[in-house]
């Protein structure tokens, strides 16, 4: 396989998603201290607050109480962006896959570290003026991933650039 990650590009992405999961540690920790047992902090109102809030659950408050599900599909999660991230190409094109999958994990290791060590996950930005579901940083790493990847497969790649991912594209290689 041509020009895949090597131990610096391992290292950088590391290096980015632990600051990444600190950033969302350190605003949960925040929240614990400042919203925890308070009412809402209204940042503008009817439009935003913060809002303290154990979800037991996913987005939309799916799954409640379902926490070994959640620490299951995590780690399957995380084998599958690590298989992604070790096949795609260290080329400039692939830069912005790279980058989501750094986000991406950091995001799920956030929540991750919630379920583990808390049983939830700390919630507390809300949109009042929508009535969103209540949410965190790591969300907000998911969701904005999830949107450039989405942008990305449809207006930036091509077809042929994900052929990297197939099973005959190692074999060619290979040869």
């Amino acid at each position: 396989m041509k020009n895949r990650p090597g131990l610096k590009q391992y290292i950088f992405a590391a290096l980015g998603i632990v600051i990444l999961v600190l950033l969302d540690q350190y605003t949960k920790l925040l929240a614990i201290a400042h919203l925890k047992e308070q009412s809402a902090f209204v940042l503008w109102n009817n439009v935003f607050e913060l809002h303290y809030l154990e979800n037991r659950g996913a987005a939309f408050g799916i799954f409640q109480n379902q926490r070994w599900f959640f620490v299951i599909m995590t780690v399957v999660i995380l084998v599958v962006v690590s298989w992604f991230y070790g096949r795609t190409p260290i080329e400039k094109r692939y830069l912005p896959l790279r980058i989501c999958m750094i986000v991406l994990t950091a995001g799920a290791i956030g929540n991750f570290i919630d379920r583990l060590t808390r049983g939830y996950v700390v919630d507390f930005f809300y949109f009042s003026l929508i009535d969103f579901p209540i949410f965190n940083v790591a969300d907000i790493y998911v969701t904005v991933t999830f949107i450039v990847l989405v942008l990305l497969i449809f207006f930036y790649y091509k077809d042929e650039d994900f052929s990297i991912y197939s099973r005959r594209q190692e074999q060619k290689h290979a040869d």
